[in-house]
C-alpha cells in the first residue's frame, strides 16, 4: 500500500512523463524555444503575449474508487475501541492538463504531444514511478531534487498491490465552463484525465486475532478435559432460538395486570438451568427489581409469587426479563423482555356518598400499592374521571373532586401511570364486571 504522499506521488510521476516526453519528442525544434511543465492551479498563471509555452497538469478532483470502496469498513471490537479491521482509503484522482502559447498554434501543439504521450502510456510502471521519484543515475539524482520531491520517495506509489492506469475522460462544454468558472481563471485547451487507483495504507494500528485451534471447549463432566477434543456444533431440529427466550406471561384469573401476592407463570423455551430471577424495571421511576422463582423450572416453565411489598412494587408498567444460567454456560444470560403490568387496588371506599351544595364530590379511597408522587394517578366513576389531587409524599390515601357530577350509581376504578385496578371478571363466560361500586345522591 502507499502512504498519504502517493497523491502528490501521482502528480509528480505524471509531470516527470511529460517532461521526459517532450524532450525526446524534440518539442524546442518544433516550437522554436523551451516549454515549461507544471502542476500548479490554473489562476496562479501568468498569461501576456511574451509567457513562454506551458504545459500545466492540475488536480481538480478526488473522488472514492467504487470497485474498492466495499471491501471493507474499518471495524471495531464489542468495547467499540480496538479497530480490528483496516480497509485501505481507494481513491482516483481527477486531472485537467491544459497547454498555454502566445503564439499561433503553440497551444495546440503543446497539447496534442502531451495528449499522444497521455495515450501511449496507459499505465504508470512501477519502474517509471521509481525513476520519476528516485533518479538513480547522475547527472539528476534524489539528493539534487527538490525537497518535497525527495519526501515523494518514502511514499510506497511503485509497491502498491494495483498498478496506477490512465484514462482519458470526456467533460462537455458545461462541465468545463463551471469548471473555468469556479477556478476564476481564463480558459485554455484543455483535456481531462483520471488515474485510478490509489491506495492509502491506513496508519492506525488494528488488531489480528489468533488463529483458531479448535471449535468449542470442553464440557465437564461430559468430554475429558485431558483429551482436549472438540463436542462439535450444537444441531436442534427446529426452527426455535437456541438460547432461553420468553414467549407468554400468565396470570391468575386471567387477569391483564397482576396484583400483589400473584403467581406469574412465564412460558417460552429453553428455560431449564439454574439462579432464575424475575427482573423487572421501570425506567421512568429508577426502578429495578428480582424475584425469585417459586416452583421447580423446567425448558418451556417458570413461575414467580409477585411479592406483596406495596412500598416497593408501585403499580404501573414494567419491562420483564428472566436472568438465568443455561446448561454448560459459566455465566447468566437474560431472556428477550416481555412487558407485566402491576395493577392497583381499591382497598376502602364508602359505598355511598352525596354532592356538595355545589354537586361537586370529594372522595377519598384508600388504595395499593403505595403511589408515589411522581406518578400519574386518577379516579374514574363510569367514565367520569377525576385526577389526584397534588400530593408530595407517598400515599396510600389520594384525594380526588369531581365538578357537576350527576347523580347515580357508578363502577370504580382507580389507574396509575395508564394501568387500572381490576373492573372485569374474565372467568366467566361472558365476562362480567366486579369491583367497588357507589351511589352517589344529591
Amino acid at each position: 500500500m502507499s502512504s498519504a504522499l502517493a497523491i502528490a506521488g501521482v502528480s509528480a510521476v505524471i509531470k516527470d512523463l511529460l517532461d521526459s516526453g517532450l524532450i525526446d519528442g524534440q518539442i524546442t525544434d518544433t516550437m522554436g524555444q523551451g516549454v515549461t511543465v507544471s502542476v500548479v492551479a490554473p489562476d496562479s498563471i501568468a498569461l501576456g503575449n511574451d509567457a513562454a509555452p506551458r504545459l500545466n497538469l492540475f488536480l481538480h478532483q478526488v473522488t472514492p474508487n467504487p470497485g474498492w470502496r466495499n471491501v471493507g469498513m474499518p471495524g471495531y471490537d464489542a468495547s467499540g475501541q480496538q479497530r480490528i479491521g483496516n480497509p485501505p482509503l481507494a481513491l482516483d484522482l481527477h486531472y485537467l492538463l491544459t497547454a498555454y502559447g502566445s503564439a499561433d498554434l503553440h497551444a495546440e501543439v503543446l497539447l496534442g504531444y502531451a495528449m499522444q504521450l497521455m495515450h501511449e502510456t496507459p499505465v504508470l510502471a512501477r519502474k517509471a514511478i521509481r525513476k520519476a521519484l528516485n533518479p538513480p543515475a547522475a547527472p539528476v539524482n534524489g539528493s539534487l531534487l527538490p525537497s518535497v520531491y525527495q519526501a515523494l520517495r518514502v511514499s510506497d506509489l511503485a509497491d502498491q498491490l494495483e498498478q496506477i492506469k490512465i484514462t482519458q475522460q470526456a467533460m462537455n462544454m458545461e462541465e468545463l465552463s463551471k469548471l473555468w468558472t469556479a477556478l476564476q481563471a481564463h480558459y485554455r485547451p484543455s483535456a481531462a484525465y483520471q488515474a485510478t487507483v490509489v491506495l492509502i495504507d491506513p496508519i492506525r494500528s488494528a488488531r489480528s486475532s489468533l488463529p483458531v485451534l479448535t471449535r468449542g471447549k470442553p464440557i465437564p463432566d461430559v468430554i475429558d478435559p485431558a483429551k482436549l477434543v472438540e463436542p462439535g456444533v450444537a444441531v436442534q431440529t427446529d426452527l426455535a432460538s437456541p438460547f432461553p427466550e420468553i414467549e407468554t406471561i400468565s396470570l391468575p384469573a386471567k387477569r391483564i395486570a397482576a396484583l400483589h401476592g400473584d403467581t406469574i407463570e412465564i412460558g417460552g423455551h429453553n428455560l431449564n438451568g439454574a439462579g432464575h430471577l424475575l427482573l423487572l424495571s421501570r425506567q421512568q421511576l429508577d426502578i429495578e427489581l428480582q424475584v425469585t422463582p417459586a416452583s421447580s423450572v423446567d425448558k418451556s416453565t417458570v413461575a414467580f409469587v409477585l411479592p406483596d411489598d406495596p412500598a416497593n412494587y408501585p403499580a404501573g408498567s414494567y419491562a420483564a426479563v428472566v436472568q438465568l444460567k443455561s446448561p454448560g454456560d459459566t455465566a447468566p444470560r437474560q431472556t428477550n423482555q416481555l412487558s407485566l403490568s402491576i395493577a392497583p387496588q381499591i382497598t376502602s371506599l364508602p359505598a355511598a356518598a352525596s354532592l356538595d351544595a355545589e354537586g361537586n364530590l370529594t372522595l377519598t379511597p384508600s388504595c395499593k400499592p403505595v403511589l408515589r408522587p411522581d406518578q400519574r394517578v386518577s379516579l374514574i366513576l363510569g367514565g367520569n374521571e377525576a385526577p389526584a389531587i397534588a400530593f408530595t409524599a407517598p400515599t396510600t390515601t389520594p384525594t380526588f373532586k369531581f365538578n357537576a357530577l350527576p347523580p347515580g350509581i357508578y363502577r370504580t376504578r382507580l389507574r396509575v401511570d395508564g394501568v387500572d385496578s381490576p373492573i372485569v371478571d374474565r372467568t366467566k363466560t361472558p365476562p362480567v364486571y366486579s369491583g367497588a361500586v357507589i351511589e352517589v345522591t344529591s
